[in-house]
């Protein structure tokens, strides 16, 4: 209710202020729809993670076995360990602290265990990073076994065979010490024959590169037969 102004009362634009009729707002007609969701009949069902409260345990020890595995060489009974644990749940692989970045550690420190996660791994839609770091990595007879092995049990890309290949042939071009040298050129002979015999290449999509290593290192017995 407005008050009149009295004495001593300071004029403002406010006391002039015009009344306005604000009727109250009709209700809305509701429809049967609107209210569907007080009242949900599809409710998505609860996803559980049956995962929770599981013993960790095991998945924890195996973490810290692979740590040591990237260091050095485990001793039997714990590469045993880790073997028999990647068996019974291989999921563990994804879990264990292996990256295509240690691979090449694993590879020279512990090739069996590295041969058993990388088979666990065929199926990862990460097997080219893991695969292309096995290939990059520095020649030796530890990675020589590992891709030896993965040739007989899996079916590998005929091109990461061949650049493998092609790699270790650089590498036994490329070091400067002759017994290193030799040694290297015998290692890979020997591989190539099992490839071959093993059919798992075809020696004549190879044949100019292969020929031209044995002409090189016809010195080397196993290179010159």
């Amino acid at each position: 209710e407005k008050r009149p102004l009295g004495k001593g009362t300071a004029l403002s634009l406010l006391a002039l202020e015009a009344e306005f009729v604000r009727p109250v707002p009709p209700l809305m007609k509701t429809n049967v729809d609107d209210v569907v969701w007080l009242n949900p009949s599809n409710a998505p069902g609860l996803m559980w993670d049956i995962t929770m409260c599981e013993d960790s345990s095991r998945g924890a020890e195996v973490r810290e076995l692979m740590a040591k595995a990237f260091k050095g060489p485990l001793a039997p009974v714990q590469q045993k360990h880790v073997l028999k644990e990647l068996e019974d749940d291989p999921k563990l692989v994804y879990h264990c602290g292996l990256t295509p970045q240690r691979l090449p550690d694993l590879v020279e420190n512990n090739p069996v265990i590295a041969i058993e996660c990388l088979l666990k791994l065929m199926r990862s839609s990460q097997i080219t990073e893991y695969l292309s770091a096995l290939v990059n990595m520095d020649m030796s007879l530890h990675s020589m076994e590992v891709v030896n092995r993965l040739t007989t049990a899996v079916n590998l890309p005929t091109e990461f065979i061949h650049l493998y290949i092609s790699n270790c042939i650089s590498s036994c071009e490329n070091i400067k010490d002759k017994y290193m040298q030799n040694r290297l050129v015998r290692l890979v002979c020997v591989f190539l024959q099992s490839l071959i015999r093993n059919n798992i290449i075809n020696v004549k999509e190879l044949f100019i590169e292969v020929q031209a290593f044995c002409i090189e290192f016809s010195r080397v017995r196993e290179a010159a037969g």
